[in-house]
């Protein structure tokens, strides 16, 4: 049932078996196995893509419930007897999940030894179903309508530029100011995106020129500190700099509201206890200081 849903999900035998971590050929006779089990073709096959046939459609409906009802039934369990169990497949944006989320590993599995997190350092938007995790972190300002999410913390973005380079070009004052100095841009998620910055209660957005784009946070960061210019930054990424002077703040009047940082969920699940009880962990262990214990 599981590659059948894997390869209806992927659309690709080959992908199936490369995030089961089995052979091409495990896949396609399982496949062919239940077929012949059912008495009925579940896939068509062309040269160009896969296409689930009517009977493949209804198996796939039905295996997704059995499957969910099993999991909800191992959490049931699970719960009941305090012990939770099990793998997390868990996507974290690099920079936050290197400098927030990896510190705190060891201190996860020795509070629940029995639990496996699988974690994939990566920027991009993971589409969580078809790629099988049990959950995402999100950091931004804000999430697409319809996204599943729980919200752990929140932190703040910091524009930046290094002694010396305020020293030679001067200091912005207002971020339109920033249409006339070397800018360094994140390209996360969105290329050449505005900035934006509160004016007068006001969102403003400036669609500065950039000198240099990355896709990393730290990278920016880096290059300001060597004086390459300006960059806005959250605050996990630009503490360690702006605490030691090789960093130092602009427009803090100007600054946007904090950001949220998000457990994103997948759409078509209940939540299992193994997801609560990594999101509960979290949402503690990534509290802002000041609040709470």
């Amino acid at each position: 049932m599981q590659h059948f849903i894997r390869v209806a999900d992927l659309g690709s035998f080959a992908a199936a078996a490369d995030q089961l971590g089995v052979a091409r050929s495990v896949v396609t006779r399982r496949i062919a196995a239940l077929e012949e089990h059912l008495g009925v073709k579940l896939i068509t096959r062309t040269t160009r893509k896969l296409t689930l046939t009517s009977a493949g459609v209804v198996y796939l409906e039905r295996c997704r419930r059995i499957l969910q009802a099993i999991d909800d039934a191992e959490s049931e369990v699970m719960a009941s007897s305090q012990t939770p169990r099990g793998q997390v497949h868990m996507g974290v944006p690099v920079s936050f999940g290197v400098r927030c989320i990896a510190p705190l590993l060891a201190r996860f599995h020795q509070a629940y030894p029995h639990m496996v997190l699988t974690l994939d350092f990566n920027d991009r938007t993971s589409d969580l179903i078809d790629e099988a995790m049990d959950l995402a972190i999100r950091v931004s300002t804000e999430l697409a309508p319809g996204i599943v999410a729980r919200k752990l913390s929140q932190g703040r973005l910091f524009t930046v530029a290094s002694p010396g380079y305020l020293a030679q070009h001067g200091t912005p004052e207002h971020p339109d100011d920033l249409l006339h100095h070397r800018c360094l841009g994140y390209t996360g998620r969105a290329h050449n995106r505005p900035l934006l910055f509160q004016v007068n209660g006001q969102a403003h957005t400036v669609a500065p020129p950039y000198v240099l784009q990355a896709n990393n946070g730290d990278a920016l960061a880096l290059a300001a500190e060597q004086g390459m210019g300006v960059t806005t930054q959250p605050d996990f990424i630009v503490e360690e700099a702006l605490a030691s002077g090789t960093l130092q703040p602009i427009l803090q009047d100007f600054a946007p509201p904090p950001f949220g940082i998000y457990a994103v969920l997948p759409s078509n699940r209940l939540l299992t206890q193994r997801q609560r009880v990594v999101m509960d962990f979290l949402a503690q262990a990534l509290r802002p200081a000041g609040h709470g214990a």
